[in-house]
Parts: C-alpha cells; sequence; structure tokens
C-alpha cells in the first residue's frame, strides 16, 4: 500500500485492489488539487477545505458522515466527533475514519478539534496502525494536544497533516515543527510517499513526513 499527501488533509491511499482520497479540497486553500482518480472518496465534514469531491477523478464512492461502509473490499468506520472542543457549538461537527485496507487500519482524524477522545470514541475506531494527525492549530487541535491523541491511538506510524506548508493560504495555521518537538522529534526526513505492508509495520513509533504531491 503507497500513501501519497496531496496537500492539506488530503492523501490518496492506494492499495493492490483499490485507491481512495480523503477530504479533497478546493484550490482556494492556495494551490490546486491534483489531478487524481479513485474508487473511494472520504470526507469528514463540509468545509470547502475538505469537501470537493468533484476535484477527483473517476466515478468513486463518497463516504460522508458516521458509520460503517465495505466498498471494493475496503472497510470503513466513521466515528462522529467535533470540530472544536466546546461539542461542535463552534465549527459544528466531523467525522474520523478507520480505513481498513490490505490489513492496515489507517486512521484520518479530519479536522478534529476535541482535546482529547472519549473512550467511546477509541472503542469505535477500534486498533490503528497509521494516524493521519492535524496539527496546525486554531481551526483543529494544536501540536500538544494532537501528541495526547496519538498517545491515545498508540499508532505504529504518524503522519501530520493541516499544518502550514509555507503555500496553502490559511493564515491561522501553525507550522509542523512544534508537533515534531512534542514527539520528541527535531528533524525527520521527508519521504515521496509512505509504502506500508500489515507484515512490516515498525515496532516503535514513527513519525512521518511526507512531500506533498506536485
Amino acid at each position: 500500500m503507497d500513501i501519497s499527501w496531496l496537500g492539506h488533509a488530503s492523501f490518496k491511499i492506494k492499495g493492490k485492489v483499490a485507491s481512495l482520497v480523503t477530504d479533497p479540497f478546493d484550490p482556494k486553500i492556495g494551490y490546486k488539487f491534483p489531478k487524481v482518480e479513485a474508487d473511494i472518496v472520504t470526507v469528514t465534514h463540509s468545509h470547502f477545505d475538505h469537501n470537493a469531491v468533484g476535484e477527483v477523478g473517476g466515478e468513486p464512492f463518497v463516504v460522508s458522515g458516521a458509520g460503517e461502509y465495505e466498498i471494493k473490499g475496503v472497510s470503513i468506520v466513521g466515528v462522529d466527533s467535533f470540530h472544536d472542543d466546546r461539542r461542535g457549538e463552534e465549527r459544528g461537527r466531523n467525522t474520523i475514519y478507520n480505513i481498513q485496507m490490505d490489513g492496515v487500519n489507517i486512521a484520518h482524524l479530519g479536522d478534529l478539534g476535541q482535546s482529547s477522545l472519549t473512550t467511546a470514541q477509541i472503542e469505535e475506531l477500534g486498533n490503528i496502525d497509521i494516524a493521519l494527525v492535524p496539527v496546525g492549530g486554531f481551526f483543529t487541535i494544536d501540536a500538544s494536544d494532537a501528541a495526547k491523541i496519538v498517545a491515545q491511538l498508540e499508532p505504529k506510524i504518524v503522519v501530520p497533516m493541516h499544518y502550514a506548508d509555507g503555500v496553502v493560504q490559511i493564515k491561522e495555521l501553525e507550522g509542523v515543527d512544534k508537533f515534531l518537538k512534542e514527539m520528541a522529534k527535531d528533524s525527520v526526513e521527508k519521504l515521496p510517499k509512505l509504502s506500508v505492508s500489515a507484515e512490516k509495520l515498525p515496532e516503535e513509533l514513527q513519525v512521518i513526513l511526507l512531500e506533498k504531491v506536485g
């Protein structure tokens, strides 16, 4: 399985028999959405920088909201959450997904704003191998809360997302450096893509930075 970062909170996950794109964004964020096709698109909430489904080529099945889904051999569990730490009063709701593909469980946290996950949410999500975690703050959890949620989920690999990358035109976002310090990783090598398999997950937690496609 290959995981590529399309920018912001959007990734392409390509498995043996299916491909999936998370949270496609409108180019208004400051750069164009890459030209990609997928069998499935997941949408965590209905903001323009996360729900631009029309940017994805092909005829993907769109998953939007809590529930259990099975598409082309990919199992998806959507868990309801909040976009802020005031039970959705400021920014509404958000869906966390556990995407189970090729024997690997990938959590995409979307624009999670809760400073911690509840026991019920953790149980609904189940086992997590890879966590795609927002770290830029303001609209989502910040670096400190992101590190705490990583500790709750206990993944093998963490990939930061939704942060200031020098191009995205969302001025409130912070960069990734604070999160790396929270995780005791002062410097991390950037990879063009993450290639993993259920048989070759790391024994100890790894933080991986991905280069943006395009």
